[in-house]
């Protein structure tokens, strides 16, 4: 039986998430599933993603074969570089501390640019909140120069008909 590891659509319309799954190939993409690996939801920045690593490389080893996009999911998340190493401690290349080290020096990298990125993403709002009150408090102070001129002229006009009330009071 040919196995894929791909996605299976869940969510609502405009608003995809995806379960990673092991499938049968011949089964529908939203049918039945061998087993449930993670989780992926595109909807935020940056995507998240849950992933089983042990099951996942498994099946991997196993023969299963990922669809283009579970491919590159697996890669992001470094299941295929756990499967290539796991392939190298068996052929005796690598003992399981040198892999085991491998992986982890290789997560603390990915760690640090997906932190990056966030902490980039952070500032850009933040930068981006900045422009739009400076802009904002521009457009307010236009706004109070252009009404100045109009109410110092409706406050000579009352200051006027005063003026002009109490002298005909007093006649």
């Amino acid at each position: 039986m040919p196995v894929k590891i791909r996605l299976q659509r869940h969510g609502k319309k405009g608003k995809p998430y995806y379960w990673i799954v092991a499938a049968d190939a011949r089964a529908k993409r939203d049918g039945k599933y061998l087993e449930k690996l993670g989780a992926y939801n595109p909807n935020t920045n940056p995507a998240t993603i849950d992933l089983n690593l042990d099951k996942s490389v498994e099946w991997l080893q196993n023969g299963a074969q990922p669809t283009d996009t579970a491919r590159a999911i697996l890669s992001y998340k470094g299941a295929l570089l756990k499967n290539h190493l796991a392939g190298g401690v068996k052929k005796g290349a690598l003992t399981e501390e040198q892999a085991e080290s491998k992986f982890n020096a290789w997560l603390e990298e990915k760690a640090t640019k997906v932190q990056a990125k966030a902490d980039g993403l952070s500032k850009a709002d933040a930068e981006a909140k900045a422009l739009a009150l400076e802009a904002e408090k521009a457009v307010n102070e236009a706004r109070i120069a252009a009404a100045a001129p109009v109410e110092e002229a409706e406050e000579a006009e009352e200051a006027t008909t005063e003026e002009t009330t109490a002298s005909n009071e007093e006649e």
